[in-house]
Parts: C-alpha cells; structure tokens; sequence
C-alpha cells in the first residue's frame, strides 16, 4: 500500500527506551486563563496540544479548547502574547478568537491538534478533523482526516480536507499529526496513518494541490520514513521542522509501550527528505505534576516550534488540559543528534 524509504525500520532500531530530558519548562497557560471572545462561555474547560508561531516580538500560540465533555469536542483558539511572556512564570490572563472550529462532515465532531507553517508570507494550519465517522461503531474508516486552512487579511479560512486514493481510503482508520510543508520538490504531507492492519508510521506524501474551491486534496506517492520502535506502540510527528545548518529539525512523539507515556525524540532531515539523525533516547517525558496528571495522564505532546537566538522554543500539550512551552538548547540538542547520524 505504502513504499517504504530503504533504511525505515531500522532507524528505530538505533534508539533505546530511556529519557535525557534536556526541555526547561518556561509557563503553563491553563484554561481559566484563556478568554474566548464573542462567545458565551467566557473560558473553555480545557486547552491543550497548540501550534505557534512567532513574528516579531508577536507569539500566535493556537490552542485545542473544548467548552463541553459531552462529546469533547475541540476547537482551535488563537491566543496573542510576547515574547517575553513565554519567560514569565506567571499568572497572566489572555484573550482568544475561536477561529476555526467544526463546519462541515469531516471535522464534524471535532478539530483537533493543529500545526502551523508559514508559506510565501501566509500561515497555513494543518489539523486533524473528527469525521462524521468518528463515532459510528459500524465505520472504521477515515475517522479522521487531516484539513488545512489559510490565514488571510487577518481571518482564518479552511481551503481543504487531505485524503488517499480511493482504493487505499478503505484501509485507512484514522490519519493524524499532519503538517504540510514547502520544499524543494514541492509541496509535501508530513503525517501518521493508522492502518486497519494496526500500524502507525511516519510518513511523507505529494499534495495534489491545494486548489481554491476545492474541497478535497489527494495525497499521493506515499512513503514510509520511520517506523515505532520495539519499546513503542506507535510514533508520531510533532512540530513542523525548523532549518537549522542547512537541514530540518523535527521532533515527534513515542506511546512508551509499558509506561503508556507520551514521550519526545528528535530527528534531522536533508532537503531530500531522507533521515540523517535521530536522537538515541528520549529527550523529554512527563515529569512536572502537571504533565504527569490531566485529563489523558504522562502526556507531552509537542506542536509547534521556532528558533530564537540559540534557542528551540517549543510550545506543547500537558496532559490534555493545558498549554506548555518550554525550551531546548540548539547546541546541544544538535550534539545529541550528531552523536547518532545516519550514514
């Protein structure tokens, strides 16, 4: 169904199951400190897993917010501070615009878990969409999907839903953690199905356009660049890259098998897409008591990073319930990764 690159499972096999958690933990933004605008619940019950962006001395930080457990359906809320806010541990209270929220049959239930990337001076956010499917017991196909939308003239619009070939959509349960991403063969998927057969990998695909008044996007020529490690149930991607000495830093999450914790490791690519590094451990896990105890406990959940200065700030989920941004030191993140490069 899928190629797979040469060396996908054997990658994981050059890591090992322990945490060297390198992350200084900045601020915590908590829900009773979001306040939705033009809405009539003043703030959201929870606010977790958010994407950011930085520009200027202006943080975006877009956060999953659910207003009610019924269903637990989220929205994304677009919450505007400084850069010198992420450094305050403080209380600081913020307002939020809902901007994009469930509209239509494949974001229905839900619109989860957004990344952020900047193309040609325009912020493309890529989500994952709880389908009309999601909660039929009789389907278990395309339960979610990835959906991007565009920020135009200050407003958020959505331009698309991603889906596979109709002959590979019936293998499909859900597809998650997706971004999408310029590069020098063009415009590419970076995203996590889950197969029917029980299998979740990384995989990279051709966007087949993003065109206007379109609703789908065709994913095509998929490849598979990594695969869980024995130690994990599955893995993920987390943060869109950042290009550091001419190649692009990522970092993904790892479900440790037995802990049942959300955990981070990082890995480099070239412009050819192909893997050159990969952290040999973990490089943060649950530690903080509000990492470790939330609504989905022993989770961090990265979504969004940027470079300052000689910094990688990463802005995270803690627990399900709140907003996380912490920071990793470039060089030595960068060591780490030197230390285990993929020949």
């Amino acid at each position: 169904m899928f190629k797979f690159a040469e060396n996908a499972h054997e990658i994981s096999k050059r890591r090992e199951n322990y945490t060297i958690d390198i992350a200084k933990r900045l601020t915590v933004i908590t829900a009773d400190r979001i306040h939705l605008k033009r809405f009539p619940v003043s703030n959201p019950i929870t606010a977790f897993n958010p994407a950011m962006i930085v520009e200027g001395d202006d943080v975006y930080v877009y956060a999953r917010v659910v207003v009610g457990y019924y269903i637990y359906a989220s929205a994304i809320a677009e919450i505007r501070m400084s850069l010198a806010d992420l450094y305050l541990d403080s209380t600081s209270h913020y307002s939020a615009d809902l901007v994009l929220y469930p509209s239509g049959k494949y974001d229905i239930w839900g619109v989860e878990d957004p990344r952020v990337v900047v193309i040609d001076g325009k912020p493309f956010m890529t989500y994952c969409g709880r389908t009309v499917a999601y909660f039929d017991p009789h389907i278990r196909v395309e339960r979610t999907l990835p959906v991007t939308a565009v920020k135009e003239k200050g407003m958020w619009r959505k331009v698309c839903v991603h889906r596979f070939p109709e002959p590979i959509r019936k293998h499909i349960v859900s597809d998650k953690d997706a971004f999408i991403l310029n590069t020098k063969d063009g415009l590419k998927m970076f995203h996590r199905p889950h197969t029917n057969e029980e299998n979740f990998y990384l995989t990279i695909s051709d966007v087949d356009g993003i065109y206007e008044g379109h609703e789908e996007s065709t994913l095509l020529n998929t490849t598979v660049v990594m695969t869980e490690a024995s130690f994990e149930e599955k893995i993920g991607w987390g943060t869109p890259p950042v290009e550091v000495d001419g190649e692009y830093l990522f970092l993904a999450h790892g479900l440790e098998r037995e802990s049942k914790a959300y955990k981070v490791f990082a890995l480099t690519m070239n412009k050819d897409l192909e893997i050159t590094a990969v952290t040999p451990h973990y490089i943060m896990e649950p530690k903080e008591i509000y990492e470790i105890y939330g609504d989905r406990p022993f989770v961090v959940f990265p979504c969004g990073a940027c470079v300052v200065d000689d910094s990688l700030l990463v802005s995270y989920g803690c627990a399900d319930f709140a907003v996380g941004i912490c920071e990793f030191d470039l060089s030595e993140l960068m060591s780490i990764l030197d230390k285990n490069r993929i020949e």
